[in-house]
């Protein structure tokens, strides 16, 4: 799913509020604004505790503030298609599968998750900042047999970790079988609830959407597990740099194709051929002859982090790219990076310089992710 972790709300606009703000406030959370909604950015045990304890045990973030839809219709499938590059008339009810939005430029509108419930409903969650002008601009382009369905009206939360599975089984068994991007619509701790195995931290784990009424209590009962803590948006986004896994704003937006993020596997490969979703043939020019820049990652030397927005320079001078992403890796026990650079320094290794200010600090491209996936496959 699509994570994101520094755009603040317009000062003009009241904030909005999770289901589980009087939750997080007695869990002692520092709230943030993002995205239009005051958001915990960490809880009493800080980013590094909250981190560490995602990837050695398991961790909840509330995550409400994403954007959920149900599309119903027996076209939805093939509406939806349309609309993106990926092929969801052949994902069966009971499969999840991350896509993007694309423009005519084959620009990333947004990057989101759809599952298939039945053969007439799908389900999405989308960015929170980019959820008012997508679900807007897919229900412009629906016919008039489909329908969407906001659900404001449900709290998101994501349970996380190597320990995930053991926490939740006890509740559900069923919930834990699944298999990853499986979903199932399950009644656990009293609430009616979607799960999904699928999350964007590089670990194991669920995200569930659950109603509104239910959602403090469901928490609550998850957080009783003695293998999970709160976790925060702060912890969130290095467990996802370190995982290698875009945010929406800073590594892909309008500008960015999928072929230079490095997400041109989300493009299905009959869609390759048909070249019918926005964006297409820019999209195919690119696959035929490369793009001018890519996706990589970074290994910056020292211990000094390159933050979004820091110039990165080859070494003989010359422009070579930006960071996107940057921060300390918990995990890594080093800072890390993303960003792009011409296609001609992307190679494993290749020596490059980031303007810090005022100082040139030597790094290296580096694979991807920085952390290895854990999904239970």
């Amino acid at each position: 799913m699509a994570i994101e972790f520094a755009t603040p709300a317009s000062e003009a606009e009241p904030l909005k509020q999770s289901p589980l703000a009087a939750l997080n406030a007695s869990l002692g959370a520092r709230l943030v604004p993002f995205a239009g909604y005051e958001m915990p950015v960490q809880y009493r045990g800080g980013i590094i505790a909250e981190h560490m304890q995602c990837r050695n045990a398991a961790a909840l973030f509330d995550v409400s503030h994403m954007g959920q839809a149900s599309l119903r219709g027996a076209a939805a499938a093939r509406a939806l298609e349309a609309l993106v590059p990926s092929d969801i008339t052949g994902l069966k009810p009971g499969r999840q599968r991350y896509s993007l939005l694309l423009n005519e430029a084959g620009g990333i509108r947004d990057d989101f998750m759809v599952a298939a419930l039945a053969p007439d409903q799908l389900f999405l969650v989308v960015n929170a900042s980019r959820k008012d002008g997508d679900f807007a601009w897919i229900s412009e382009n629906l016919p008039d047999e489909v329908s969407l369905e906001r659900h404001d009206d449900r709290a998101l939360v994501a349970l996380q970790g190597p320990k995930a599975a053991e926490a939740f089984g006890r509740l559900s068994p069923e919930a834990a079988s699944l298999g990853f991007m499986q979903t199932a619509t399950l009644r656990i701790a009293g609430a009616d609830v979607l799960v999904s195995r699928s999350g964007y931290t590089g670990e194991d784990g669920f995200e569930i959407s659950v109603p509104r009424s239910a959602a403090e209590g469901f928490a609550r009962t998850l957080l009783d597990q003695p293998e999970v803590a709160p976790a925060g948006l702060g912890a969130r986004d290095c467990l996802r740099l370190e995982a290698g896994l875009c945010l929406y704003g800073n590594d892909i937006d309008e500008l960015t194709t999928p072929i230079e993020a490095g997400l041109a596997w989300t493009i299905a490969k009959r869609r390759r051929t048909t070249l019918d979703f926005p964006g297409a043939e820019a999209i195919r020019d690119q696959m035929a002859s490369g793009p001018a820049r890519v996706r990589i990652g970074l290994r910056p030397e020292g211990r000094a982090p390159a933050r979004a927005g820091v110039e990165i320079a080859a070494e003989d001078g010359t422009r070579a790219g930006i960071v996107t992403s940057g921060s300390f890796g918990p995990s890594v026990g080093a800072p890390i990076a993303m960003g792009y650079v011409r296609r001609d320094l992307a190679a494993d290794g290749t020596p490059l310089f980031l303007l810090v200010r005022g100082q040139s600090l030597p790094a290296r491209v580096a694979s991807l992710p920085f952390v290895p996936h854990r999904y239970i496959r």
